[in-house]
């Protein structure tokens, strides 16, 4: 189980790199300019690689959870979101003024699930009362918050009504909700390396 953390860590870690090597050589606004943008640039390629990246982390850490005795709920979201990561970065998102595609729309699907399912792991996990279990809830506390704000005036566009709110800045709102699924993932992988909590996440999260 050791040896899938620490390539889940190392997975999580170098996805990161990646992601803050985007940032820094793509030149864009990340206050305003979304994630799925940075694959236009001239590194865009580091997109789907820090994506691909977070996903094989994912799926190590729900193999490990496995191994802990952990149910097929809590395994089976994290290897959704997972799933989800690796989809958003095959699939890119339509430049500006484009017409929705296929590819556009498995990606901006794949997005919203993954922004749902990783909160709904980490409270699973957190009920478990595991290792970090209070700084597990109150980032997906912050992940569902940024996450509604994300998506309440796609909703609101979607359904032809005027969306009257204060301009938000979609980029910065975004990034809140990666970072801190990111961080859920890694206090999950973080919690199993103490043999009381494995022992403890196993039989509660069996049973929830």
């Amino acid at each position: 189980m050791k040896g899938l953390l620490l390539g889940g860590f190392a997975a999580i870690g170098t996805g990161s790199g990646a992601m803050l090597a985007l940032h820094a050589g793509a030149g864009l606004d990340p206050m305003y300019s979304v994630i799925s943008e940075y694959a236009w640039a001239s590194v865009g390629w580091l997109l789907p690689t820090s994506l691909t990246l977070f996903a094989v982390g994912a799926a190590l850490v729900a193999a490990a959870l496995r191994r802990a005795g952990a149910g097929p709920w809590v395994v089976g979201l994290l290897v959704a979101w997972g799933i989800c990561m690796f989809l958003i970065g095959a699939f890119p998102t339509d430049k500006p003024g484009v017409p929705l595609s296929l590819s556009g729309g498995i990606h901006r699907y794949a997005a919203f699930g993954a922004f749902l399912v990783m909160p709904v792991a980490g409270l699973l996990v957190a009920r478990a009362r595991v290792r970090y279990a209070r700084q597990v809830k109150v980032l997906c506390g912050v992940a569902l918050s940024a996450l509604l704000v994300v998506v309440v005036p796609y909703v609101v566009q979607m359904c032809g009504l005027p969306f009257a709110g204060v301009g938000v800045p979609a980029g910065l709102t975004q990034r809140v909700v990666v970072v801190t699924e990111v961080a859920v993932l890694a206090l999950i992988a973080m919690s199993l390396l103490d043999s009381r909590t494995r022992n403890r996440a196993g039989v509660r999260l069996k049973t929830s």
